[in-house]
């Protein structure tokens, strides 16, 4: 059993309140999982109004593939709107 953890850490720079963030973010983990086997959650920097950190996880039998999928993962949020890509993790456990 091979398990993928990404962590993905995003500069919201339009974001003006908590709630500005929260929508983006919400956007941004809905347009991850939709059509992918993963799961998402805001990890860190809560209350942080232009910092997001999200937490991707994936299992699968294939070190390869995990690895994979979370690059895709990872290109995808490079284009995504309203939220810049800063850093980024991934780590196969």
């Amino acid at each position: 059993m091979v398990i993928g953890v990404l962590q993905l850490e995003l500069s919201i720079g339009d974001a003006m309140s908590l709630k500005d963030k929260r929508r983006v973010v919400r956007s941004v983990k809905d347009r991850i999982a939709s059509g992918r086997n993963v799961s998402v959650a805001e990890v860190a920097a809560l209350d942080s109004i232009r910092t997001a950190i999200l937490g991707v996880a994936m299992v699968s039998n294939d070190s390869q593939y995990v690895e994979g999928a979370l690059s895709r993962i990872v290109d995808f949020v490079r284009n995504v709107r309203g939220a810049e890509l800063v850093d980024y993790q991934i780590d196969l456990l």
